[in-house]
């Protein structure tokens, strides 16, 4: 009786591959797990990704027929890794098509590979299709037998992009029965239901839109075909296995581990769990820093740091207390280093980086769930699940215990996290630390000196290039010199070489990324501190670095451009200056950056409008000539004689370098363009005074101006529109609705006049007698203090003898009081502003003023007849 050997999932990759190739398609290889020029996704998620260039028209693929096994890893269920059927990483076998075959050829393909090839039973397989394709059911019928009424269809066969937009259409799932014993026993039960019965091992994805951003899809120039299905899965299948875990490569690594815990695979639903985490995290590790992901607090970096604080908190439940990824490493390299040789050539790399890594967090780990289980302890005897988030953020700040884990053995013993308040803590504590920053870099100084009299200066190379490599001469951290630093510490690196431009003469300092072997620093600014040194100030994202190392340092190159386009265009704008306004005006500062430049000068004078058109023609003149830049290092002496400008009040060594372009010369040890049509366009954008003689100008070039250019053109055209007029006669429309609104304001305030006339007559009619005084007293509804006080002066005159008036009004959020005495009544002891006092602070508020005016006022609205009460009271008063 012969034994069917089981194929290893090696051996199913490569039928795969062999099959597609014999059939015409190229081989592509794995691209890496950083998508490359695709900001939509932080991994590649798919097979399809190295080839939407393709399937858009951007790029020329190597043949029209594709096939590939694919790394992928998608993030969306990562907590869900230790169930049966849950992984992060897996390989994904596809064959494409780039405007060549299309359905008939993709579905026959598939069938003749799993039904001959590896030899899966006809009757095992179902097809489904999307409701509106009629063209597949016609083709699955045509080439493989089965019935139209046997070919499912579902909803959800429609394949989108892996990120927001991207080509899209309609799909064939290809669902494998594992056997009625695996169903729900429902007489429907077919594809697409919930039960474990039929599994969909390959996706037939027909490529016919491109959908945007706003989920609009539009039919592609061709035709395209990819499909996608996982190995492992397949692998499943093919070895008879119930689930992915227990296939060749996975039980290799869960037997591996499950030896060192002294357990077994398969004795305890808990161990298993753990066992599945390890063997799908550690493989996924090994991937991803193979491709260059290293552990950070962002990005993918944070995905990377997060599965590894996963292994490494399930080996803990394990029972295995010393570093184990290490061991895990080796063992997938030892498995997948034949297909992917990138695994063993970086096997030294990938082992360094995990155990590191798991060193660093073991020691978190220990302190914090121990504190952990503590602070769950205490609350469950206060009667509440929520952890305090100022707790949660206590583990984090002082033992390096992460917010994740914290949530998730929360989660586990059914608590959750007050991450609010967590949010808060590290607010507070970011605004503590920025506080305490001064000491810090009084450190930093003292400690530099030292430095600079230790180590050869900093040669700077950012003339010639943005990218270079440089050895880690020096690292400091809040002011002391250590020998490493790692994620997420802030340091500052100083390098023996840099591309990196230190902040000076106005231009500001670089930014960028120093890239080592293990780890990733951000730039954040250069300075020179000290003349000899060039210091990149930063913080550790991924990894780490360490003094005597080799890093690949990389400027910002973007950023740098725009940078350099602003000075060059600075220097322009100086001498346009100069030849507008005469020999008088003196640069008295610049500030060059990405965004904008600014230029202060000396002038006796502002600019006209006039003036600031000329000057915008005459630097756009010099663009659009583009003259070559030219420097060129001599003697401070002889470059003066030139004509070389020097800066007013700046100190200069004995060697300059000098700047021209065009008739603009000037000293300057800043980077420029390469000539001055690389500065694109220049716009002023602000003429204003900062000091006596002093005047400043803002404007932009390039990126910046066309966007500012741009968004002016928008707001004309949205006033233009709005308006209901052309833009070309935008100003006459202005003009019309400003004439008829003046004429409006008009009409409004004669009617404001006769309604404020008509109201004080009625209320002098209305007077109250006090000791033979008319007092009148009312609350009225009026726009504003204004027009209130004139219907007070007009009521008062309408009285006809002395007499004493206050009216009030509410607004919004107050409520507005006016007080008018006769002059005559305040010879008999009245006094307009202690009446207004008064009742302003009945208002709850104040008031005063002069003896025949005053006005006060409140918030207490509901207080204003009875604070309107007192006013009687208070002229009888008086007047006795």
């Amino acid at each position: 009786m012969s034994v069917k050997v089981q194929p290893t999932t090696a051996e199913i990759r490569q039928r795969f591959l062999d099959f597609f190739v014999q059939k015409g398609h190229y081989l592509m290889p794995s691209s890496s797990l950083i998508p490359r020029d695709d900001p939509t996704v932080l991994l590649t998620t798919a097979g399809m990704q190295q080839m939407i260039p393709f399937f858009l028209g951007r790029e020329t693929p190597p043949a029209t027929r594709l096939t590939s096994v694919q790394k992928c890893f998608r993030t969306t269920d990562i907590d869900k890794v230790g169930n049966e059927r849950t992984l992060t990483f897996f390989e994904m076998l596809g064959n494409f098509s780039v405007g060549d075959y299309f359905k008939r050829e993709a579905i026959a393909y598939a069938w003749e590979f799993l039904t001959q090839v590896v030899k899966i039973p006809p009757e095992r397989l179902h097809p489904t299709v999307h409701p509106e394709d009629d063209e597949a059911p016609r083709y699955w019928t045509e080439i493989t037998g089965i019935p139209d009424e046997a070919i499912v269809r579902l909803e959800d066969n429609w394949w989108g992009p892996p990120g927001a937009a991207g080509p899209c259409g309609p799909d064939s799932e290809i669902y494998y029965d594992r056997g009625v014993e695996h169903g729900c026993g429902r007489p429907d039960c077919k594809p697409g239901c919930e039960c474990e019965r039929f599994l969909e091992i390959w996706n037939l994805v027909f490529m016919q839109f491109y959908q945007d951003l706003d989920g609009k899809r539009t039919p592609l120039p061709r035709k395209n075909i990819d499909t996608g299905m996982g190995l492992e899965r397949l692998t499943m299948v093919l070895q008879g296995k119930q689930s992915v875990f227990e296939t060749d490569v996975f039980r290799a690594i869960i037997d591996r581990f499950a030896t060192l815990a002294g357990t077994a695979y398969g004795r305890d639903a808990r161990t298993d769990t753990s066992l599945r985490v390890i063997a799908d995290h550690g493989r996924a590790l090994v991937f991803l820093a193979a491709d260059g992901v290293l552990p950070s607090n962002e990005g993918r970096g944070y995905i990377f740091r997060r599965i590894l604080r996963r292994a490494v908190r399930h080996g803990r439940l394990l029972g295995l207390e010393k570093p184990f990824l290490a061991e895990a490493a080796d063992t997938v390299i030892e498995l997948m280093g034949g297909h992917y040789s990138e695994l063993r050539q970086h096997r030294d790399r990938i082992v360094a980086l995990l155990s590191m890594e798991e060193k660093k967090f073991n020691q978190t780990l220990s302190t914090g769930l121990q504190l952990l289980t503590e602070l769950l302890a205490e609350l469950k005897q206060r009667g509440t699940t929520v952890i305090p988030g100022v707790e949660a953020f206590k583990l984090y700040d002082t033992h390096g215990f992460p917010l994740e884990l914290t949530q998730e053995i929360a989660a586990e013993q059914g608590f959750t996290v007050d991450v609010e308040d967590f949010q808060e803590a590290m607010r507070q504590q970011q605004e503590r630390s920025r506080a305490a920053s001064p000491f810090a870099q009084a450190r930093n100084d003292q400690q530099l000196a030292e430095v600079a009299a230790r180590v050869t200066s900093t040669t700077f190379l950012g003339y010639e290039t943005t990218s270079a490599s440089g050895t880690v001469v020096a690292l400091l951290v809040n002011g002391e010199e250590v020998e490493s630093v790692s994620a997420p510490q802030e340091a500052l690196v100083i390098l023996d070489r840099t591309p990196f431009y230190a902040e000076s003469g106005g231009q500001v300092g670089d930014r960028g990324l120093l890239k080592g072997m293990v780890g990733t620093f951000v730039v954040e600014d250069t300075q020179r501190p000290l003349k000899s040194l060039i210091v990149h100030y930063g913080r550790v994202t991924e990894g780490y670095l360490r003094v005597g190392e080799t890093v690949q340092a990389e400027v910002d190159a973007q950023r740098r451009e725009d940078t350099m386009r602003n000075h060059s265009a600075t220097h322009l704008l100086h001498k346009a200056l100069r030849d507008l306004l005469g020999p008088q005006v003196e640069q008295r500062g610049s500030l060059v950056e990405p965004e904008r430049l600014r230029f202060d000068f000396a002038s006796p004078r502002a600019l006209t409008s006039e003036d600031l058109v000329r000057l915008d023609e005459l630097v756009n003149s010099w663009i659009r000539a583009d003259y070559p830049v030219i420097t060129e290092i001599m003697p401070l002496e002889e470059a003066l004689k030139t004509g070389a400008m020097a800066l007013f009040g700046e100190k200069y060594d004995e060697q300059v370098r000098v700047v021209s372009m065009g008739s603009s010369k000037e000293l300057c040890g800043g980077t420029h363009c390469r000539a001055t049509g690389q500065i694109g366009i220049y716009v002023t954008t602000q003429e204003t005074s900062i000091a006596a003689g002093i005047r400043r100008i803002e404007a932009l070039t390039g990126r910046g101006a066309e966007q500012y250019l741009r968004g002016r053109k928008l707001l004309v055209e949205t006033l233009a529109s709005r308006l209901q007029t052309q833009p070309d006669h935008l100003i006459e429309r202005v003009d019309q609705l400003r004439d008829e609104l003046a004429a409006l304001r008009r009409q409004l305030g004669q009617y404001q006049r006769e309604e404020a006339r008509r109201q004080a007559a009625s209320l002098a009619e209305q007077a109250r007698e006090v000791n033979g005084v008319p007092v009148v007293t009312a609350s009225l509804s009026a726009p504003d203090d204004r027009v209130l006080r004139e219907i007070a002066e007009m009521t008062r005159n309408k009285l006809g003898r002395p007499g004493v008036v206050a009216l009030a009004a509410a607004y919004d959020e107050r409520v507005s009081v006016q007080v008018l005495v006769a002059p005559e009544l305040v010879q008999r002891g009245l006094h307009a502003g202690k009446i207004a006092a008064a009742v302003g602070q009945r208002l709850g508020g104040k008031g005063g003023g002069r003896p025949e005016y005053a006005q006060g006022g409140g918030r207490e609205k509901e207080a204003l007849s009875a604070a309107l009460a007192l006013v009687p009271s208070l002229v009888e008063q008086a007047l006795s």
